[in-house]
């Protein structure tokens, strides 16, 4: 086997032989040290090389799932404002003709942001500062609120 690619228990047994032999007599740096020396340089090596394509691919996910929340919630936020169109109250004048009551008016203009009929009237008559057991008399003009 060469000395680059080795198991760790060879790696450990050769950095204590190493380690022995440096130490005998003060013996300058030989051979085997060196060759120690660039086995573990390559080593390091390698290791930051793959914690660095790690550190890659980690990134690449998290701007990957950000792109993919920043689309969706763009796009959730796109449909819900073009079905909810803003519509507003305005008022018309209504001339009552013969027959109408608050009842039949409410029917023809109430739209379904009001709960009830109730509601509607009374807020018809609070804009015409009517009571609900007034009549309305026929050729009476009535401001009547809805929504477009």
């Amino acid at each position: 086997m060469s000395d680059i690619y080795c198991t760790a228990d060879e790696y450990n047994n050769k950095y204590r032989e190493t380690k022995k032999s440096l130490f005998k007599g003060g013996q300058n740096m030989n051979a085997e040290y060196m060759a120690y020396r660039e086995m573990r340089i390559v080593e390091n090596r390698k290791r930051r090389m793959r914690i660095v394509r790690h550190q890659r691919i980690a990134l690449a996910l998290i701007v990957a799932v950000l792109i993919f929340l920043i689309t969706f919630v763009t796009a959730v936020l796109m449909s819900s404002a073009s079905s909810n169109e803003i519509k507003t109250k305005r008022y018309t004048n209504l001339t009552v003709s013969c027959g109408d009551t608050l009842w039949s008016i409410a029917d023809r203009y109430m739209t379904e942001e009001y709960d009830s009929h109730d509601q509607y009237i009374k807020e018809v008559c609070g804009i015409n500062h009517l009571s609900e057991d007034d009549v309305i008399l026929a050729g009476t003009n009535v401001i009547i609120p809805y929504y477009k």
